[in-house]
Formats: structure tokens, sequence, C-alpha cells
């Protein structure tokens, strides 16, 4: 199995969710060994995508260097982990990647119109082999061995919509395009509220955002999945994931997990060697990878 990137360079213009104004995505291919890198055309700096340099992860993940940074990258990661790219430049006109729908569903769109081509490189992957578990309280999220991709996923919400939902995700490509991409971000109303007061999420509203009061979504076309609050989660986890820097085999689980418990966890598993080994694809795991990626 051979390393991948786009087959040609694609553009978006979306809205960036804090500052609300229009924000120009492009995506370019990358020759192998380069993996997934940030570029900030407006002020030409180059951010790398490693734990190292996340800077923030309040209410997204966000990456810096030199003062400048670029929020929001969770989702546009998840679908470039998803559909298996190991390398990509991804370029930005502003500080923050734009939130399209909330989901990861346009960026999935983006990807399938680049196309995707074979490397002349092997393609490498990341073994869990020891388990780690980072927690806060009754919050915890884990990376532990397994013979496959798995994300397990509980939260619990004092609110009657959201209350207590869990979803596992035996990950492929299809079964994250179907059952995950089109989950929205969610957030309630006294929060934005909040926000916008201090010049945060005004680029935020119902086309991008599940949005609850103290009782009902108010979002008029009402929710994609039941469980559309967990399954967001997944999402997330699945992009800040994508920090490690290769895809990885292995079982994630979180109860309540957050971006920064997330970070956490890819810093705590990067600290040992012995948690992890790094491996070139062949023979079964070679064939079983190439299925789940199809």
């Amino acid at each position: 199995m051979k390393q991948t990137t786009i087959s040609k360079p694609v553009d978006l213009v979306g809205i960036g969710l804090h500052k609300g104004i229009p924000v120009r995505l492009r995506l370019e291919p990358l020759e192998a060994d380069r993996g997934i890198e940030f570029f900030r055309s407006d002020v030409n700096v180059s951010i790398p995508l490693k734990p190292e340099y996340v800077v923030d992860t309040q209410m997204a993940t966000v990456i810096g260097k030199d003062g400048y940074f670029i929020s929001t990258i969770e989702h546009m990661l998840s679908a470039v982990y998803a559909y298996g790219i190991d390398n990509l430049k991804i370029i930005v006109d502003a500080d923050e990647v734009p939130v399209m729908d909330g989901s990861s569903a346009s960026f999935c769109m983006l990807l399938d119109e680049a196309g995707m081509i074979e490397l002349e490189a092997p393609k490498k992957i990341m073994r869990i082999k020891k388990e780690v578990t980072v927690k806060d309280g009754d919050k915890y999220v884990t990376l532990s061995p397994s013979d496959d991709l798995k994300y397990d996923f509980t939260i619990k919400f004092s609110h009657p919509v959201i209350d207590k939902q869990s979803f596992t995700l035996n990950f492929t490509k299809a079964e994250y395009k179907d059952k995950i991409s089109k989950a929205r971000t969610f957030g309630f109303l006294h929060e934005v509220q909040y926000l916008r007061s201090k010049g945060l999420a005004l680029g935020g509203s119902l086309e991008n955002a599940v949005v609850l009061d103290d009782k009902k979504v108010l979002n008029p076309e009402g929710l994609r999945f039941p469980d559309e609050f967990v399954r967001h989660k997944i999402l997330d986890a699945i992009g800040d994931m994508s920090l490690l820097g290769l895809n990885f085999i292995g079982s994630y689980e979180a109860f309540a997990g957050s971006h920064a418990l997330n970070h956490k966890l890819t810093l705590a598993l990067l600290k040992d060697p012995a948690n992890y080994e790094i491996i070139e694809l062949s023979g079964a795991l070679e064939k079983e990878l190439a299925l789940s990626y199809a």
C-alpha cells in the first residue's frame, strides 16, 4: 500500500466561525513523506501539524508558531484523516479554517473533487502497543491496542435533548462519510451570547451549528441524527488524533472527551516510544486497510 496525496489543487471559500469573515481554503498535493502541512498565505507562515504546536484547545484545536495561529482545524483534518491522505498542503488566508456547515461533509466533497493518487513510497501507519489514558475527574480518553480502528464515545449533558448518548464507529471511510461526516458542531444559546459579547463566534449561526436553548433545538430543520451530538464528538476526535502525524491502528475510547483531553492524549502517547510502533504496510494488514480507505 502506497502513500497518497490529492491529484489536483482544489479551493473553497467559507465563513470563519469566530471573526465571521470569508476565508479561502486551498488544498495542494505534496510529495511523499511530507505529511500534512498548514500554510497561512496572508502572513507567509507555515505551521507544522504536530502536538507541540497546539496553542489552544478551549473551544477548538488551534495550532500556532511565531505568534501566528490557525484555529478550528479539526473538522478539515477529520475528513483528511478519514480519507487516509498522507501528504497534503492546507492553505488558508486567515487565522481559521472556514466552518462551512459545522460538519466535515463539505471537506469530504472537496476531497472527492480533488481525487487521490498513489506516490512511490510505502504507506506508514502507527500501531498502538500499550494502553494510554488521560483523565480529568470522571472524564477520560484512552488509546489501546486493537487489530482494527474503532472510536467509542459517550457523552452526558444535563439537557433534555442530549442527556446520555453513546456511539461506536468501526472505522471505514464509507462508514465515516455516512454516519459521522454530516454531524454538526453544537452549542448552547447562552454560550453563543457570551462568546459574541467577547467578540467571538461572530460567524456562528443556525447555518453552521446546532444551537440549543434550555429545552430544545433551535434549528428549524431539527437534527440530522437523533444522536448527532455524540457523532460530532467522534468527528472531532478523529481530527484531533491526526496530530499524531499518521493514521493508526488501535481503539479510541472516551467519556466526555474534549479537544484538551485529546491533545493531552497525543502528547502522552508520543512521550514514550514503547507505546507505539511505526510500520510499513504489507500482507493481510495492507489488504484490510486498503478496504477501509476505499
